[in-house]
């Protein structure tokens, strides 16, 4: 696979978790939870992974050296279910923009394994994704008065949870192939949100009564498409520029928003986009400006 293509696959599948929160929203309208709907994601996700592995795979999976796999595992479920706990204390437009926290959450993680600073093409381009965010997500016009530390805690956890979890995805397991990969980490992420979220779907009928469509559809552009493509392309990329490439979720999402449920797209949104997509190539530019420059000085 050519180098090019890791970076890509990161943005894909960033992109995929971009469309969950249209996709609640509309399960909400049809008179679901947002906790059922991220139920069925997780357990929906797990059977799928678990019918790719038994058409693709033989036998049961090793654990040996599964560790990193498991604290991913744990890490996703973390993510839904804190997300959704802080959507409920304070405006979606700011969760959204705390959780977005993860990129210079991510950056520290990353500049902390490796023990070095922070590059300046980071630093620039985090400051880009920041001031993004807050256009994109129309923090500017929110009324952020009375809103309970709660909604703070969880939101901010929710950031550092999912950070944790790109981090987690950047260390290969030697010996386990990315299909294996997807099925046990969501294995755990199925467990964890058992204790979690509304484990009482797959008993109670909700299933039955449309709630599997939403759950396929979280399935796979919750859990099957981007921790397959996260298992390929984050180990290349880096958990550091991964954070930052991850940050196309949040143009995805309103994108999704203004398409699927006819909601209205700003200028000052539209200006967060387009820094929110510049802070996320500028890195590369940067990169390749100073090659160019060492190559016409050699």
């Amino acid at each position: 696979m050519k180098p090019w293509m890791y970076p890509l696959l990161v943005v894909i599948g960033a992109s995929c978790y971009g469309i969950l929160s249209t996709i609640i929203k509309l399960a909400i309208q049809d008179g679901f939870t947002a906790s059922e709907a991220v139920t069925s994601q997780y357990y929906t996700g797990f059977l799928l992974a678990l019918i790719i592995y038994l058409f693709t795979r033989k036998g049961i999976p090793t654990l040996r050296g599964s560790f990193p796999v498991l604290l991913a595992g744990l890490f996703t479920a973390i993510t839904g279910s804190v997300y959704g706990k802080s959507v409920e204390y304070m405006p979606a437009s700011l969760a959204v923009v705390l959780l977005f926290q993860f990129t210079w959450i991510g950056m520290l993680y990353d500049c902390l394994a490796a023990r070095r600073l922070p590059k300046k093409a980071e630093v620039v381009s985090l400051v880009f994704l920041f001031g993004g965010t807050v256009l994109a997500a129309g923090l500017i016009d929110a009324d952020i008065s009375g809103i309970p530390w709660q909604g703070w805690a969880f939101g901010f956890a929710a950031a550092f949870s999912f950070a944790a979890f790109v981090m987690a995805n950047q260390k290969p397991v030697p010996g386990m192939d990315v299909v294996t990969r997807l099925f046990l980490m969501s294995f755990y992420a199925a467990i964890a949100i058992t204790f979690f979220q509304s484990p009482e779907i797959v008993w109670n009928g909700k299933l039955g009564e449309g709630l599997w469509i939403y759950g396929a559809i979280l399935g796979v552009f919750g859990i099957v498409l981007p921790i397959f493509l996260f298992s390929v392309g984050v180990p290349k990329v880096g958990g550091g520029m991964s954070s930052i490439l991850s940050a196309v979720e949040l143009p995805v999402a309103i994108l999704a928003s203004m398409l699927l449920l006819g909601e209205r797209l700003t200028w000052l949104q539209f200006t967060g986009i387009f820094l929110v997509l510049s802070g996320m190539i500028l890195p590369a530019l940067l990169q390749r400006f100073a090659l160019s420059g060492k190559r016409q000085l050699e």
